[in-house]
């Protein structure tokens, strides 16, 4: 295990090309402090325990330096993209998206609604933040952290406003939008994985599955056992009608199921995905017989995705 002098050099050693996208000394010394405070013994990461940890005789600087609006991200992300790339990224890597929300009170916070919370398991008031991690193996990476605005806010141009939402984040643009929006960012920023993997919580839009595909990604998305799904040798047409408007829906040679129906008809196979700290992670995932996989349709009562 490493000690605590060996672990500042080592947070030193990952920092050092990070403080020059931020512009001014100042902030470049505090954005260094403030992570150290973040990472450090302080059970709540509020300003005032952070520095009265770290620096007890500067609170006014650690104030300034957090509660500064004029914030550009958009150098920060491109090391951190850099930096992510080279530790985990290439053949083998995944891409994992994801959210997470923060629980939180208040009217003035950005985001702030109620809402599904994650972290409690429940509806509450909190934060959502859609998160796009580069993992290999057992390193996970994080390289994107976008806030979701719920219709709270997205309805409300005036309240973004006063709450200082830069102009291009306006509007409503759902998570799988975000997350999609996010990953063409990062892989334009020369992030390199193998695959996209993600819960049901956005396998369930056929928009994202749609999207990743015509992006030419391999991935692997959960979604709901009674999503309606298709087997791949389903085929579609488009019957043309003597008379009348044109079909604007094809016709599927199958009648569509739930997916825990389909799932019945499957074997069990047991994956170990990574060693915890209580020994290796697995689970049981059915898969047909053969090489059949199941193809999820395009929405629950329409002809199968293509």
């Amino acid at each position: 295990m490493l000690d605590v002098r060996e672990w500042e050099a080592e947070l030193a050693e990952w920092l050092e090309s990070f403080p020059s996208a931020l512009g001014h000394k100042t902030r470049q010394r505090w954005a260094g402090v403030y992570i150290r405070g973040l990472l450090g013994r302080t059970e709540r990461k509020s300003v005032q325990p952070m520095a009265a940890d770290l620096t007890p005789d500067d609170y006014d600087q650690w104030h300034n330096f957090i509660a500064s609006r004029s914030w550009d991200g958009a150098r920060l992300e491109t090391i951190l993209a850099d930096k992510a790339d080279a530790l985990v990224g290439g053949k083998g890597a995944i891409l994992v998206i994801d959210d997470v929300a923060l629980p939180k009170k208040g009217r003035h916070s950005v985001g702030v609604a109620h809402q599904y919370c994650g972290a409690l398991g429940k509806q509450t008031t909190c934060q959502v933040v859609v998160s796009l991690t580069l993992a290999r193996d057992n390193v996970p990476v994080p390289v994107a952290l976008r806030l979701f605005l719920p219709d709270d806010w997205a309805t409300n141009a005036e309240r973004c406003r006063r709450a200082g939402v830069p102009a291009d984040r306006l509007g409503e643009r759902t998570k799988s939008q975000i997350a999609l929006d996010e990953l063409d960012r990062v892989r334009a920023g020369g992030v390199r994985f193998d695959m996209v993997v993600a819960d049901a919580g956005y396998g369930d839009g056929a928009a994202f599955r749609k999207g990743l595909s015509a992006r030419g990604l391999t991935w692997a998305i959960g979604i709901q056992c009674t999503q309606s799904v298709y087997n791949t040798a389903v085929t579609v047409t488009w019957p043309v009608a003597p008379v009348g408007r044109p079909r604007k829906h094809a016709v599927a040679s199958e009648k569509p199921v739930a997916a825990a129906a389909m799932l019945e008809t499957a074997t069990w196979q047991r994956l170990t995905w990574r060693t915890g700290t209580k020994g290796p992670h697995q689970r049981g995932i059915r898969r047909g017989a053969g090489a059949r996989r199941r193809r999820p349709a395009a929405e629950q009562s329409h002809a199968p995705a293509r």
